[in-house]
């Protein structure tokens, strides 16, 4: 006997269906917004819980709507992140995404998502940053980004020409993909060897090095500053890259390095370079942003793929 599914059933396969459609473009706001793998997983799980309980009948535009609550969500999110990260030890870093399946995550192109941008954004506020990504990043009209920020369509306007400028101001004219690796390839082989010299010639001037370890025993609590001192201690602890086995891997769009150490993930070197040279060397030390990078690699497989959990 043929047994036809219930409405209910059916509505949920719907649901699910239109879900797993958009959830890549959903955990790409979250992601941008917010610098953190696991935090924009938790609001896409929030949408999903939300999206099962609505009258779903009633929503004109699915991906708006969801669209709408995924950044609604993220910056009641950033706003707390921003009084929870007053409290960590040393530099911040945004967790660096696998980006290997997807280089976009989610987005029309891939804008906003290099990690040294993902820093600059953090000093935007939270609904600054969110009209900034909707409309770079995914390509929003600035109509619809008013409606999901309830804003008006003057004021939308004027934030996201001042987040421009802000970021104009900030940001460096990035070096092609293939000088990119090529810069890597050079600072991670002088690294190893200790080379000084062959270090402070690929720095700018006014280079910087960020240490991301949360009080971690050996990462640098404070900003190092200037070619000479960032060079140096990039080479300070020859015990380092002693025994450390560095792995090319993708983080967010850009090659980056891996190191292992004993065939354990230990650290993620990622940097960013104009025409100057390297400006700025991200190191990530913290084992849940290390764990969420591993983690984000999977993702894009199974974000298209199976039913959301929490049904």
């Amino acid at each position: 006997m043929h047994l036809e599914p219930s409405p209910t059933t059916s509505a949920l396969a719907d649901a699910v269906s239109v879900f797993v459609q958009h959830r890549p473009r959903l955990f790409g706001i979250a992601y941008r917004m917010l610098g953190s793998v696991v935090e924009a997983e938790d609001v896409v799980q929030e949408v999903w819980l939300r999206w099962q309980r609505t009258d779903r009948s009633a929503v004109v535009s699915p991906v708006a709507f969801l669209s709408s609550t995924t950044t609604r969500l993220a910056i009641n999110v950033a706003q707390s992140a921003r009084l929870r990260r007053e409290t960590y030890i040393g530099p911040w870093l945004p967790e660096p995404i696998d980006t290997s399946a997807d280089p976009e995550v989610g987005a029309q192109r891939a804008e906003a998502l290099e990690l040294a941008l993902l820093l600059v954004l953090e000093k935007l506020t939270p609904t600054e940053r969110a009209a900034y990504i909707l409309r770079e990043a995914f390509d929003y009209t600035y109509p619809e980004i008013a409606e999901i920020l309830d804003l008006s369509l003057v004021n939308v306007r004027k934030i996201v020409s001042r987040a421009r400028k802000h970021l104009t101001a900030e940001q460096r004219e990035n070096v092609d993909t293939t000088e990119h690796r090529r810069l890597l390839d050079a600072f991670v082989s002088a690294a190893q060897t200790g080379n000084v010299a062959a270090l402070e010639a690929l720095l700018a001037p006014d280079a910087i090095s960020l240490s991301d370890g949360n009080g971690i025993r050996g990462a640098a609590r404070l900003p190092v500053l200037g070619r000479a001192r960032v060079a140096q201690l990039s080479t300070a602890t020859p015990g380092f890259w002693r025994g450390a086995d560095p792995r090319f891997v993708e983080a967010n769009g850009r090659a980056g390095v891996m190191l292992h150490r004993d065939g354990v993930p230990s650290t993620i070197l990622t940097m960013a370079a104009s025409e100057q040279g390297v400006h700025t060397v991200m190191w990530v030390f913290s084992p849940s942003k290390i764990a969420a990078f591993l983690d984000s690699g999977s993702r894009f497989t199974t974000a298209r793929g199976p039913v959301p959990d929490g049904g």
